[in-house]
């Protein structure tokens, strides 16, 4: 009898919302499940036991990041013992992890963010840039989703090379998938109506480190450069400093054509890529670069920043710019939709690209290296 018995940490993955709460639930589709527990908080009990029916444990009253930073230094070790784990997995490890861990312990990095930019003006006096250097080299194993967040691991925080072992993430092939492209000019998704032709890009609406400013300058380029109609989609939520993205196309003359969605709902977004032309990725960071990926599946050519991860998850399969040159990015956009040949290239290379990164590869490869804990 199998008495091996890991615990899985869903905090910090927004209840299967989020892109960690996206990972979380493949794996868990995949996992044998009569060898893990899953803890967090009550109100994300659903989304995991409905797809699962894995045992849950409601743990950690107050909400918020720092309340549930405490919680882990305080309260996981007890609970550790308390259960009689082998071992833990934490698939957020780059958010919540604990200091130290009374069982072996695992945890994935989906990127190293806090590090990067602006974005350490919020968070570096916070708990998580003062404990989680520490609490990722205490880790037994360390996961990182791409070559490019081992080597910031490794630079970055100083865990040792040889606790890290790179196992990507994927795109759900049954999800996204090219569909029939029809001569409709308007695509309807409810609650929204999208009039074709449009460029997209779907990420939070962060500033700077989402690069949409940069892109609503791109966008501008391409239309007085070949004054076709397209417009430009900008699917995401308001996040950090967001007002500074709202203000840059309030100011842009082709305000009209640049159509903010707020937060899309994740289940219409193959509907939403399928009807574009072109995606366009301008993010000046991204640890995997998932919208590469999902876009590239549902069959639409891509073009994407030369930064972070996003050459590794396209390879050949795109367009490629620099980020930081709004001149370069409009460019790009104007020659994958210019280009018909090219386009259709950009398109099957795609394809095929997005099929080599696989859910069942990374849940196995995942649960292998869990059980080698115990």
């Amino acid at each position: 009898m199998n008495t091996m018995r890991i615990g899985i940490d869903t905090f910090a993955s927004a209840g299967g919302r989020s892109g960690v709460g996206v990972y979380l639930i493949q794996l868990l589709k995949r996992f044998p499940l009569e060898l893990f527990e899953l803890f967090g908080w009550d109100y994300d009990r659903f989304p995991y036991t409905e797809v699962a029916g894995v045992e849950y444990l409601s743990r950690c009253r107050f909400n918020g990041r720092t309340a549930n930073t405490l919680w882990h230094l305080l309260r996981y070790p007890l609970l550790a013992r308390k259960r009689g784990f082998s071992a833990c997995f934490f698939p957020a490890a780059h958010r919540r992890i604990p200091y130290r861990s009374p069982c072996p312990s695992a945890g994935t990095v989906h990127d190293m963010a806090a590090y990067w930019g602006s974005r350490k003006t919020r968070e570096s006096l916070g708990l998580i840039r003062m404990i989680m250097p520490d609490s990722l080299r205490h880790l037994d194993r360390v996961i990182a989703v791409s070559e490019f967040v081992k080597q910031e691991l490794i630079d970055l925080v100083n865990v040792r090379e040889s606790k890290i072992t790179v196992i990507s993430n994927a795109v759900d092939s049954a999800f996204f998938y090219p569909r029939p492209r029809n001569e409709e000019s308007v695509v309807l998704i409810q609650p929204f109506s999208f009039r074709r032709p449009y460029i997209l890009y779907a990420s939070r609406i962060e500033y700077p480190i989402k690069n949409h400013v940069r892109l609503i300058e791109a966008f501008g380029i391409f239309k007085e450069r070949t004054r076709y109609p397209h417009r430009l989609v900008l699917a995401g939520r308001e996040s950090h400093r967001a007002d500074r993205v709202m203000e840059a196309a309030a100011a842009s003359k082709y305000r009209n054509d640049i159509f903010f969605t707020g937060h899309f709902p994740s289940e219409s977004l193959p509907e939403l890529y399928s009807g574009a032309d072109i995606v366009v990725f301008p993010s000046m960071y991204e640890g995997f670069g998932l919208g590469v990926l999902e876009a590239m599946a549902s069959g639409v050519p891509v073009a994407c920043a030369r930064a972070a991860s996003l050459p590794e998850a396209a390879d050949h399969a795109a367009l490629y710019f620099d980020p930081k040159d709004a001149e370069d990015m409009a460019d790009r956009m104007v020659t994958l939709i210019s280009d018909h040949d090219l386009a259709r290239e950009c398109r099957q290379k795609g394809i095929e690209r997005a099929k080599s990164f696989s859910w069942d590869s990374c849940a196995e490869k995942t649960l292998a290296l869990l059980k080698s804990l115990g």
